[in-house]
């Protein structure tokens, strides 16, 4: 069994915001447990924008519920009103995910039959408590940098694969390569974009977050490489074209690293596309077809180039 550190967090969080509120002396005190269970999330980002929506549903509900209850009565009907208001308050101000703590405070107030100042004080220190420990609780996210650049290798390593089975079937013809790579590269970047997004919740102030903008921008290459596979299958024959173009794939196969290099790449790239064009026209029905799958396939080249061209390394 795996404990993972949002539930350390929430045991280590609970007792001691009600601990707190026990030694503020605190009527209702569990509440400020519970508070700290409901705010502790994934990142500091979710659980800033938890605590505040709470705060605010809280705000609103004492509000309601002093002058609703005080108006027309400790009553029943009295609670159901109140929530026919109250709900669509916090539904208009995109605050509904503190309805339920808000509705623990609305029912201090009714099981106390009185909206007093002190009543209220009572409850807003609990607000405190509660959504105080777990913020400070959150400050601390453990470092996600091992997981994600154990995805950045998996990405890349499988870039390198199959870039280099592209280059061996258009040398070859062959047609014994699996593709396993691809469907192994689409979950990893699942996984890793996942893991970034976390990682930029977790650094609101940050500015440049490069583990996202690198997975995004391999994601992007991804989609050209899967474009590729049809273009390939395409070319039936082996000829002088599609060997310079499998020696072209085995170079980007060796540089496929966080490292921007396309630019090279690129300027190669346009010199053989010249070499292309200055190429005697084919001559049967199946060559022009080979021919035009092969030059569709340098511009998806291009394409997966300027992608990491636009790419800015920062400390990966």
């Amino acid at each position: 069994m795996k404990i993972g550190y949002r539930t350390i967090k929430t045991a280590t969080g609970a007792p001691i915001a009600i601990f707190i509120a026990q030694l503020l002396q605190l009527s209702n005190f569990i509440s400020a447990g519970i508070l700290t269970i409901l705010c502790i999330q994934v990142t500091r980002k979710r659980s800033f924008l938890s605590a505040w929506y709470r705060f605010a549903a809280c705000m609103i509900g004492i509000v309601y519920s002093s002058l609703i209850f005080e108006l027309i009565g400790y009553h029943p009907l009295a609670i159901g009103l109140l929530l026919l208001l109250f709900i669509p308050t916090t539904v208009r101000l995109n605050i509904t995910e503190g309805i339920v703590t808000s509705t623990v405070i609305i029912l201090h107030i009714y099981g106390a039959q009185q909206a007093s100042l002190a009543l209220i004080w009572n409850e807003l220190l609990l607000i405190v408590v509660g959504l105080g420990t777990a913020l400070l609780l959150n400050l601390y996210m453990p470092s996600m940098e091992k997981d994600l650049r154990k995805k950045q290798n998996q990405v890349e390593q499988n870039f390198r694969n199959i870039l280099k089975e592209i280059a061996h079937y258009l040398k070859t013809g062959e047609e014994s390569w699996e593709g396993k790579e691809f469907t192994e590269t689409a979950t990893v970047l699942e996984t890793a974009k996942s893991l970034a997004f976390r990682d930029v919740e977790n650094h609101i102030l940050r500015e440049h977050h490069p583990y996202y903008h690198y997975f995004h921008m391999r994601t992007k290459q991804f989609e050209v490489l899967e474009r590729m596979l049809p273009l390939i299958s395409r070319v039936k024959e082996i000829n002088k074209q599609s060997v310079a173009m499998a020696d072209f794939f085995d170079k980007l196969s060796e540089a496929v690293h966080p490292g921007n290099t396309a630019v090279l790449y690129l300027n190669e790239l346009k010199e053989m596309k010249e070499h292309f064009r200055n190429e005697e026209l084919p001559v049967t029905r199946e060559e022009f077809e080979a021919r035009a799958s092969l030059f569709t396939l340098l511009n998806e080249i291009e394409q997966y180039l300027i992608l990491k061209r636009s790419f800015k390394k920062s400390d990966i």
